[in-house]
């Protein structure tokens, strides 16, 4: 199956004047990879989170890099892997403090499908990847694509709130209208940086606060 644009999102971008190539140049470039390398996710996973949360329905925005890089992980939502694959370290770290944070369980599975259902765009800020070669898809357009669905969404709608975690997704909150939305960005929660500040931030609770009558959905 190949990948498409689900057509909400289509008639959300172009009704905030985005041109319908900002999201099919990034994509004609993955399927052209496709011939010669492996490339995650597979085709037809490439705009889940699009599929799941559609505009109308978005609360949070929680952004990731681009998508992981390992056979079977990555099914198109940011930090989230398939049912049944081993927790990658910045999940665990994500599902600790989220346990934590909301005094829930640790969840079974690293599927968060759940939250994406329930309002959370779980965004990479670049799409696609070729096995194990992270960043290497930097150069197709998916930046662009990505700065202008956080652009249409700061515009179009209002109380969103934007979890930005780590330096590169920090540098997006120059999209972001402050007054009208809430940004939280702190650490990354990979092991490498979750030491300096990720850990008793409580972003899932804040999100919760700033919103006010919606909840954080359940794992």
């Amino acid at each position: 199956m190949s990948a498409q644009l689900p057509e909400t999102w289509q008639n959300f971008l172009t009704g905030a004047g985005v041109s319908p190539e900002i999201w099919q140049k990034p994509l004609t470039a993955s399927v052209e990879r496709r011939k010669t390398h492996t490339v995650y996710p597979p085709a037809d996973k490439v705009f889940t989170a699009f599929a799941l949360t559609p505009p109308e329905s978005v609360r949070v925005v929680l952004l990731g890099q681009d998508p992981y890089h390992d056979e079977n992980q990555a099914e198109g939502l940011a930090f989230s892997v398939s049912e049944n694959v081993p927790l990658p370290p910045s999940l665990k770290n994500i599902f600790t403090e989220y346990s934590r944070d909301l005094d829930r369980n640790y969840p079974d599975s690293g599927t968060l499908r759940a939250w994406a259902s329930g309002g959370v765009l779980l965004l990479n800020t670049i799409l696609t990847v070729d096995a194990h070669q992270p960043g290497s898809h930097k150069n197709f357009g998916w930046e662009k694509f990505t700065d202008a669905v956080i652009s249409a969404l700061n515009r179009q709608k209002n109380a969103i709130v934007f979890i930005l975690w780590g330096n590169f997704a920090i540098k997006k909150s120059r999209l972001i209208t402050s007054d009208k939305h809430t940004v939280i960005s702190g650490a990354h929660p990979s092991p490498l940086s979750a030491y300096r500040g990720f850990f008793g931030s409580a972003p899932f609770s804040n999100a919760e606060k700033a919103l006010g009558s919606w909840s954080w959905p359940e794992l």
